[in-house]
């Protein structure tokens, strides 16, 4: 166990994930957040999944408190926030991590649905988490708060008009936070993952187009420049914890890619 967190205070917004053969991002940062001694409380709308999330935390000797919540709705948010402060005193980090592509299309496929749940999930809910975590991080005189955006919001994406600008909003919110905030001590900062091989990713194209897995991989490996092989949970939970940590005091309104060079391919 280590001690970059020590003594801080995570909420982590998407501490499940979706089944499948590896881990996904938000539940590999929560665990590397408690390992470095963070004290985490493992948000999601499917609790099982959060509770799952804890119980490894736990069995490593970290603490760690599952709730369920839906961080599109602002009673939510609130009753997340007052759940924190309740059993863990206080908010230093705020992790944004929920986020969905499923039923995007072009602009002339669309359905209008799908394009409101998709901002709903991945824009709104880091409008919504925020509001109610910055008066408590205000009161304490700082924190830091880490956006999960893509590379999307930066590289062309066939067929993914919703998720694409969408992600963009993230990027324009953590940028319009952090310089708000700064004067309060509160850094926003956001991850940009590219190819991953997590769960979400992966299963969701193999169910979508009926893929094997291994071709789903091989097809995406070759896509990356470092390596021709994805990332995985793992590396954006270590960024996070860079950026989550006091080594970056005086980081605030990045947007940094982590993705094995993809977006250094624009021009």
């Amino acid at each position: 166990m280590g001690d970059r967190l020590k003594n801080k205070v995570a909420i982590i917004a998407g501490a499940g994930q979706t089944p499948g053969e590896t881990i996904g991002n938000g539940r590999a940062t929560a665990i590397v957040f408690a390992r470095e001694g963070a004290k985490c409380l493992c948000v999601d709308r499917r609790v099982e999944s959060a509770q799952e999330t804890c119980a490894m935390i736990e069995k490593e000797g970290g603490e760690a408190l599952a709730i369920d919540a839906d961080v599109t709705r602002a009673e939510d948010c609130q009753r997340m926030v007052d759940a924190c402060v309740r059993n863990f005193g206080r908010i230093d980090i705020l992790h944004n991590n929920v986020g969905i592509g499923a039923g995007d299309a072009g602009v002339t496929h669309l359905e209008e649905s799908a394009w409101h749940r998709i901002f709903d999930v991945n824009l709104k809910s880091v409008f919504l988490t925020s509001r109610h975590v910055i008066p408590v991080m205000r009161r304490q005189g700082g924190g830091s708060i880490i956006n999960i955006s893509s590379i999307a919001a930066v590289c062309a994406m066939n067929g993914m008009l919703a998720y694409k600008v969408s992600k963009s909003g993230v990027n324009s919110i953590t940028h319009q936070m952090a310089m708000a905030n700064a004067k309060y001590g509160i850094r926003v900062n956001a991850i940009m993952p590219g190819l991953m091989d997590t769960p979400m990713a992966i299963e969701g194209i193999v169910q979508a187009r009926g893929i094997p897995r291994d071709k789903v991989r091989s097809a995406r490996d070759a896509q990356v420049p470092l390596g021709a092989r994805m990332g995985t949970g793992w590396d954006i939970a270590y960024a996070a914890l860079f950026l989550a940590s006091d080594e970056a005091r005086f980081i605030t309104g990045v947007l940094l890619p982590v993705d094995g060079g993809q977006s250094g391919r624009i021009g």
